[in-house]
């Protein structure tokens, strides 16, 4: 009986404990919830409201809230032909897989079937982005049998048609909606005009071009909004509606501030981003010029400002630094982009995006994170990394972010974007900018930049940020870098009071394990395994080493040493 009475004890504390955890689980969701929107804008509570009303409304009568933009009856729709978009000369994959329904995005390959299967609701959101994207057409466009290629396009555009209605699913997001408005007008010449189908087809390029105009993400700004206002300005020039053209250039005027960053960084701090960003406003500068349009104020400086920007973050090995939510370009898309090349000078300071490249001799470059991690208004792609760097060594990428594998809400995803993940320290398990949800952030780090020096062939970089204010002694953490040809000493003093777990982190590529020799002081040295990403479902093996002071009181200062022959 006692036996009974004790264990039936036991499950009502079991039970209470969960629903203790279950309840302060919801309260701390809830309070990175209002720290988050408290960092919004009015203005895009009221948009993110106002698509939100529209989109339950068009899931019953669409036709209410999308109008298609027909061209003018005297108009011949098309691109000027001396305009060639810079995705023409990009590998989008092979047209005759392509032409069997086989794709392959994220690394992943994937069979629409028979019949065609448009939804695949067992691929991650990402993958049926990018399959209602349309880009795989450029491969068609690129085949060399273009009688085939047609014929493939007619198969697969009429299968989409009939599976997906309009603005219903992931298919009709407003960035998917623009990504593949601009591509159907790209496209048209090549695989479409003369066909059986032109005049459907003609007829989706208007409808398309009314969902994106009433459907501008206003509410997120950023790379969508730029997106929205290309594809704005694709189909005023390809149905001659000059109202969609004026509509898109005020747009990028009012956005171009904003965006493109004084020192030519685009605002969210993602190297990838910022060549996506670059690629279309190189797009809409191309276009507009060739239908002979009005071209927003400031554009021809805004590119190559970011082309400047660019030239600085591409590393030895001929690709981007992985900041941030960051994937690798590739050599082709990046040679589009016509990066230019930086100036011969030890030390570069990009300071309103917050990095420094420093390039002490021929062999080595390394490039710090030292600002904040997103724009006030815009979270979704930081990552809890101030303070953290890459190292390139005789054109190899040596100490490497972690970067960027999926956007899928998991663990992994959330591992990716913690301070765990990055060259940096990490205090009391704590993120240093509170990363939550898939492409969310409460409470932000600040970066600060305090002292880049010179003398001559050391470099030397010392800056701080106060992401761990909110714990119990205000801890600050400051790192100072100094750079030399063979060499980097790290020095992380960690100021403040109470006692607290501090781990200080590096991520070493396997292939540079025997080129660099590292040594820590200051705590308890381990080396582990982990794994890093270069692109979407790609990981490679990579080694970190960490310096680990359990229970320690601050101040507190960590060291690093590395060294190479």
């Amino acid at each position: 009986m006692s036996s009974q009475r004790n264990s039936s004890s036991d499950r009502e504390a079991r039970s209470k404990d969960r629903f203790g955890e279950r309840v302060e689980g919801r309260i701390e969701g809830l309070a990175l919830l209002v720290r988050t929107a408290t960092m919004l804008r009015p203005a895009q509570v009221a948009h993110r409201i106002r698509l939100r009303a529209l989109r339950l409304l068009e899931r019953r009568r669409p036709e209410l809230v999308t109008r298609p933009l027909a061209p003018p009856a005297s108009a011949t729709p098309g691109w000027p032909a001396s305009f060639t978009p810079l995705d023409h000369a990009c590998d989008f994959g092979e047209a005759a897989e392509i032409a069997r329904g086989t794709f392959t995005f994220l690394n992943e390959t994937r069979e629409l079937g028979v019949p065609p299967d448009w939804r695949q609701v067992d691929a991650s959101l990402l993958w049926r982005f990018n399959l209602h994207y349309f880009e795989w057409a450029w491969a068609l466009v690129q085949a060399s049998d273009s009688r085939s290629a047609r014929e493939s396009f007619a198969s697969l555009w009429q299968s989409w048609c009939s599976s997906v209605s309009h603005a219903r699913g992931e298919a009709w997001s407003p960035y998917v909606a623009s990504l593949r408005l601009w591509v159907m007008c790209a496209t048209f010449a090549s695989l479409v005009k003369g066909s059986e189908f032109e005049a459907n087809y003609l007829q989706e390029i208007a409808w398309h071009a009314g969902y994106v105009a009433s459907h501008l993400e206003l509410d997120v700004g950023g790379n969508h909004l730029v997106k929205n206002i290309k594809a704005l300005i694709g189909a005023g020039v390809f149905l001659e509606r000059s109202n969609l053209i004026t509509t898109g250039v005020d747009h990028l005027e009012a956005q171009l501030p904003i965006q493109v960053l004084a020192d030519g960084g685009h605002f969210e701090r993602s190297p990838s981003y910022h060549c996506q960003v670059l690629q279309d406003l190189i797009d809409i500068q191309a276009l507009l010029t060739a239908a002979n349009s009005r071209s927003p104020r400031g554009l021809d400086v805004a590119v190559e400002a970011m082309r400047a920007w660019l030239g600085e973050l591409v590393g030895a090995d001929g690709d981007v630094a992985l900041f941030n939510d960051a994937t690798r370009v590739g050599r082709p898309r990046l040679a589009a982009l016509n990066p230019r090349a930086p100036a011969k000078r030890p030390v570069s300071v990009l300071g309103s995006s917050g990095y420094v490249v420093v390039r002490p001799d021929d062999r080595t470059q390394v490039i710090l994170d030292v600002g904040d991690p997103c724009p006030d208004d815009l979270p979704a792609h930081a990552h809890a990394d101030c303070l953290s760097f890459e190292l390139w060594i005789d054109g190899e990428r040596a100490i490497v972010d972690t970067a960027t594998s999926t956007y899928e809400p998991g663990s992994r995803r959330q591992y990716e974007r913690s301070t765990a993940a990055h060259n940096t320290v990490e205090i009391d398990g704590k993120d240093q900018t509170e990363v939550w949800g898939a492409f969310r952030a409460a409470r932000r780090a600040r970066g600060s930049l305090e002292l880049v020096s010179t003398h001559e062939d050391i470099v030397e970089v010392v800056a701080s940020h106060d992401g761990y204010r909110r714990l119990a002694g205000a801890p600050l953490h400051r790192r100072r870098w100094r750079i030399s040809p063979g060499r980097i000493e790290i020095t992380d003093t960690i100021s403040g009071c109470n006692t607290h777990r501090v781990v200080s982190r590096l991520h070493l590529l396997s292939i540079a394990a025997s080129q660099l020799s590292i040594t820590g002081e200051g705590g308890r040295l381990d080396t582990d395994t982990c794994t890093v990403a270069s692109s979407f479902g790609e990981l490679h093996p990579a080694t970190v080493h960490s310096i680990t002071v359990e229970e320690g009181g601050l101040p507190r200062t960590l060291s690093w040493c590395l060294k190479w022959s």
